[in-house]
């Protein structure tokens, strides 16, 4: 069913939480280095217009989920999540389109009998939301675009067109660090298919999903955030919510 209000749509992200506590926001994860500051404003930004969002990364704990559920603190207020939960949700989906105001989320796209795990018909038709002007936001074992491709295309039947026309997907790097400590990074961002970001060379364009107006006014949010030491997913989502008074930043 759809979830509606503020309440519902932090309870659906929380429903993601597969490591117990809280789940950790963007703030928490600039603040360990797994987001590039800037890249977050960017990232926050495009959130902030309502984007569909697929994180991958293969291995697990990898923090896959938690980069998703951090971004998508940032929807736009009107936006509602609906978890795919089952195959009724996406033939409700067909048949209402939603044109942006549901973000359906699945979480993993992976050949499993999961709680909102999707594969097969049921990937295919979750994917084809997007060619209607739907969002989704999901996570998947796959650690560049290459593998995405041959993973959910060949592997699942997924449409290509489909899965280009997701505007973000981004891609982790587990390391070692001192003292054998586990560093989890964002590696490469994509805009559709676009390389944007590359843990190892930085910005690669500027990107058309924002402006720079746009990505400044989110990076005043981010530094206003950590300013102030609010960092718990409630509570960033309604301090983001406040400082755009509930809608988006178009």
């Amino acid at each position: 069913m759809l979830d509606d209000g503020f309440e519902s749509f932090v309870r659906a992200l929380n429903e993601c939480n597969q490591r117990g506590g809280r789940m950790l926001s963007v703030i928490d994860l600039v603040a360990a280095g797994t987001i590039d500051q800037a890249l977050a404003a960017y990232l926050i930004a495009a959130m902030r217009r309502g984007v569909s969002l697929l994180v991958g990364a293969n291995p697990g704990g990898a923090g896959k989920t938690t980069v998703m559920c951090a971004l998508l603190d940032f929807l736009p207020g009107p936006v509602r999540i609906c978890t795919v939960s089952g195959r009724s949700v996406l033939q409700a989906a067909r048949e209402t389109l939603q044109h942006g105001s549901v973000c359906y989320l699945a979480h993993e796209i992976n050949n499993a009998f999961y709680y909102a795990y999707l594969w097969g018909e049921d990937a295919r038709d979750y994917f084809d939301l997007v060619l209607n002007g739907d969002l989704i936001a999901s996570n998947l074992h796959a650690d560049t675009l290459e593998q995405t491709y041959e993973k959910l295309c060949h592997g699942s039947g997924v449409s290509a067109k489909a899965l280009e026309a997701v505007a973000l997907k981004i891609y982790l790097r587990v390391s070692r660090g001192t003292g054998w400590r586990t560093v989890r990074q964002i590696d490469t961002v994509y805009e559709y298919d676009q390389p944007l970001w590359r843990l190892d060379g930085g910005r690669q364009v500027q990107g058309e999903l924002v402006t720079e107006e746009q990505e400044a006014s989110a990076a005043r949010l981010l530094t206003e955030l950590t300013r102030r030491g609010i960092n718990r997913i409630e509570e960033v989502r309604r301090f983001a919510l406040a400082a755009d008074g509930g809608h988006d930043d178009n």
